[in-house]
């Protein structure tokens, strides 16, 4: 690091424990609930992120079909 650059301190969430931090953002999201501002998972919505996330991991082995980084040849074939 240049020498007239002080370091930076982790400040905020980042100088707290894995643990605090968990503490406090549940607190934060039982507060929006009994507020009723915190968002709610419809079935529809939850299934297509789980859709989305599976496609996107492939089991952790790739890219999502048809994406640039995606160079294998195979073809997905619909239901």
């Amino acid at each position: 690091m240049n020498e007239q650059q002080p370091r930076k301190e982790r400040r905020g969430f980042a100088s707290m424990s894995a643990d605090k931090q968990r503490e406090i953002a549940s607190k934060g999201g039982r507060a929006a609930h009994a507020k009723g501002t915190a968002h709610e998972w419809s079935s529809d919505e939850a299934r297509e992120a789980g859709r989305k996330g599976g496609m996107a991991s492939r089991g952790g082995r790739g890219k999502l079909p048809g994406s640039p980084e995606d160079s294998s040849d195979e073809q997905v074939s619909a239901l």
